[in-house]
């Protein structure tokens, strides 16, 4: 089918199409639904208008460009969406020419139109960079530093607002549909570019009431937000009329300026038990198409539950405790203590700088907050841990959830880096549970910590077993079982692993609970070094700068030169998508891989 050619009639059966496929993808494989659904028909108006071939498409989070890659050749293939070896979740350049960027975190996009505006203009040529962010990645403060020099530099650049939640500015009636039409359509534009004109050589009087009289019109609509920043507004537009939704974008282009087009679209759009703001339908796992039910899974209690719990029972028991976390209170666990302690506990929507930073005078003030991000998305305030935490040495306690591999995410998502990043810190201390008992034992340590901490907990189950742990000390570990000459270091979801091992060698081996990776225990290491000449290192994370690295650090600095050392971290490369255990044999992590490598 050829987009550009085709009749209104045959892009809405198009967009119709494109949700049955999402519908039936996801309903198997899990993956985004609602914001991709809402997406579609201005994803196919974008397609029409445009020109995929030359116009750099940019989406932020990405996480709703499933009609992107429907429309650009990758229909047949839509199948292995998520899946090892198959298409990726996000955009992706290595997958498709029409991917213009890498996107998995939100609020680059406007920046990135700008740089792209940028290479355009030096090597003059006539493309258009169309950014889509949804109403969400507006709250992040990167949005408004990109607005505030597009403003200045006027760069020709189309920005689609999908705003699925009217967070933006709620419509005010019939008088502000009307006008939202007037000012989509090009009969106005021309004739604001006339007026404007005309009232360079008005009067300085009249110039300012007739600015003023059409600034109040507009006051009706959330458009004078963004001129003011010296950015062209069209909306709101309803965001699944395709038809008016391209003549808008025809206008939009034709200016020549940056231009925003705020588009209002139903979540879920054609998927009824899905429709409306309902954040569970944000991302989903396998669900049944025609109840909207997942299959209940069984298993161990997920890392995420046991913090939810713990942290609520510790808000019980003090006052004091209170938290933050970063638009994702369902995926943190931390909605149960919004819920219970709405005054005490914060969602501040996508702001991790935002997050950290506030926490710094909660602590001050002699609270004590608990400030839960993935991991990945705590590289996102990695400034603000170091220059509002650290260096006032507060005891903010960092919770870091999808620390490890988190499988189908893929490498936006991986929680690689965490202890790489925060163990350069001073004033940092870095932890890490091995179970359920141990995770809480670790948090009613960081709740009596008096300075910056950080603790590291996987998606899904811990992999050791549940047995009783005893309290946390400061940089004390823990010795679970003796052995020969052959010692397990294991930190966090390490420890399972190591443990799982230690049961496929023929060798009785020691196992060592880390449990701090900062600071260390040197003085139970130092012993360990004298019977132990073969230490094998555990744990979800990246190689370099991770926990071998530490180890081999204090080895060094005692001048201890007999232990061979031996790390099974995450080698130095982003770590593809797919089903986490796939993913973990193709980087040879599974237990019976690694115990081929006990010598």
């Amino acid at each position: 089918m050829n987009i550009k050619t085709s009749s209104i009639d045959e892009l809405n059966t198009l967009a119709k199409d494109i949700r049955q496929k999402i519908l039936d993808t996801v309903s198997k494989n899990g993956g985004h639904l609602s914001s991709t659904m809402g997406a579609t028909d201005l994803i196919v108006a974008m397609h029409k208008v445009f020109d995929v071939e030359k116009d750099p498409f940019i989406f932020d989070v990405s996480h709703q460009a499933y009609a992107h890659k429907l429309i650009t050749g990758r229909w047949d293939t839509f199948s292995t969406l998520r899946q090892f070896d198959g298409l990726c979740g996000y955009t992706k350049p290595k997958e498709s020419k029409y991917d213009y960027y890498v996107a998995g975190h939100s609020s680059t996009s406007i920046s990135l139109a700008v740089g792209a505006a940028k290479a355009i203009a030096l090597k003059g040529e006539d493309r258009v960079p169309v950014a889509f962010i949804g109403d969400g990645s507006m709250s992040a403060g990167m949005v408004y530093e990109a607005l505030n020099e597009l403003g200045d530099r006027k760069y020709p650049i189309v920005i689609i607002l999908n705003d699925n939640e009217m967070s933006i500015a709620k419509p005010i009636g019939a008088i502000s549909k009307l006008l939202s039409q007037t000012m989509a359509g090009s009969f106005y534009q021309k004739f604001k570019g006339k007026v404007e004109k005309v009232l360079e050589h008005l009067p300085e009087s009249a110039s300012y009431m007739a600015k003023r009289f059409e600034e109040s019109l507009k006051l009706i609509t959330p458009g004078i937000l963004f001129e003011e920043m010296g950015i062209e507004y069209i909306g709101p537009v309803d965001g699944h009329n395709i038809e008016s939704l391209i003549e808008t974008m025809k206008v939009a282009k034709a200016l020549g300026k940056p231009v925003i087009i705020h588009a209002q679209t139903t979540k879920g759009k054609g998927y009824e038990i899905a429709e409306g703001t309902k954040e569970h339908w944000h991302g989903v796992s396998a669900f049944d198409l025609k109840t909207g039910v997942a299959p209940k899974k069984n298993g161990a209690k997920a890392a995420t539950a046991i913090f939810s719990e713990t942290l609520v029972v510790l808000a019980d028991e003090d006052e004091k405790v209170v938290g933050v976390t970063a638009a994702m209170p369902t995926g943190t666990g931390l909605s149960a203590a919004i819920e219970k302690y709405p005054e005490r506990f914060w969602d501040v929507a996508i702001a991790e700088q935002h997050a950290v930073t506030s926490m710094g005078p909660l602590a001050k003030e002699g609270f004590k907050p608990f400030c839960t991000i993935y991991s990945t998305f705590l590289q996102r305030g990695f400034d603000q841990v170091i220059h509002d935490i650290a260096l006032m040495d507060l005891g903010v306690a960092f919770a870091l959830d999808r620390a490890g591999i988190v499988g189908e995410d893929g490498e936006t998502h991986q929680g690689a880096f965490d202890i790489s990043y925060l163990r350069g810190i001073p004033n940092m201390t870095l932890m890490a549970p091995s179970n359920e008992s141990s995770m809480i034992a670790c948090m009613r340590f960081a709740k009596e910590y008096k300075h910056p901490c950080a603790f590291r907990y996987p998606r899904g189950a811990f992999m050791s077993e549940d047995r009783e742990s005893i309290a946390y000390e400061l940089g004390e570990s823990v010795l679970l079982q003796e052995g020969e000459d052959i010692l397990f270091v294991g930190y966090g979801n390490g420890v399972g692993r190591a443990e799982k091992v230690a049961e496929l060698v023929e060798v009785k081996v020691a196992i060592l609970d880390l449990r701090f990776v900062k600071p260390l225990d040197e003085k139970m290491l130092i012993s360990l070094s004298k019977k132990y000449k073969k230490w094998y290192i555990f744990s979800d994370s990246a190689k370099r700068g991770g926990v071998g690295s530490a180890l081999l650090e204090c080895l060094s600095e005692h001048k201890i030169q007999d232990v061979a050392l031996t790390s099974f971290e995450y080698d130095d490369a982003f770590i593809t998508h797919g089903n986490t255990k796939l993913v973990e044999e193709s980087i040879g992590l599974l237990p019976e891989q690694l115990a081929k490598k006990i010598m």
